[in-house]
């Protein structure tokens, strides 16, 4: 099966040597996302919702690139520096998610990219 690399500019490039997301089939893998402006590449001053809500919005634009959206996300993983933000994060999710919502997993790090306090990488199906 052949593999797609969806890149959009509506998001921050990779820091790395990876893609925004990959697209086999009509499955959509998506590289963590951490809280940097696309524009500049600057992580966003603020606190855990901001910089939440940035990440979200990074994810969107990469879904978009790929031709869905996160109704399409079957599948979340989160990382935060402390899980004390857990009840922000979910606060913030729920902004960009609706029932039926996608499996999750939250976990704590003791550091992400860039002193990040939170990390999100997603799974797409597409219809």
């Amino acid at each position: 099966m052949s593999r797609s690399i969806i890149s959009t500019d509506q998001a921050p490039a990779a820091i790395g040597p990876y893609s925004q997301a990959v697209r086999v089939g009509s499955t959509v893998y998506f590289s963590g996302q951490i809280p940097l402006d696309p524009a500049t590449g600057v992580l966003v001053e603020g606190d855990i919702a901001v910089q939440t809500r940035r990440v979200f919005d990074n994810l969107t634009a990469v879904a978009q690139a790929a031709g869905g959206s996160l109704g399409q996300v079957v599948r979340v993983g989160i990382y935060v520096t402390d899980l004390a933000h857990f009840a922000t994060v979910n606060a913030v999710m729920a902004e960009y998610f609706h029932a039926p919502f996608p499996a999750r997993s939250t976990i704590e790090v003791s550091a992400l990219p860039k002193a990040a306090q939170v990390e999100v990488d997603a799974i797409m199906v597409l219809d």
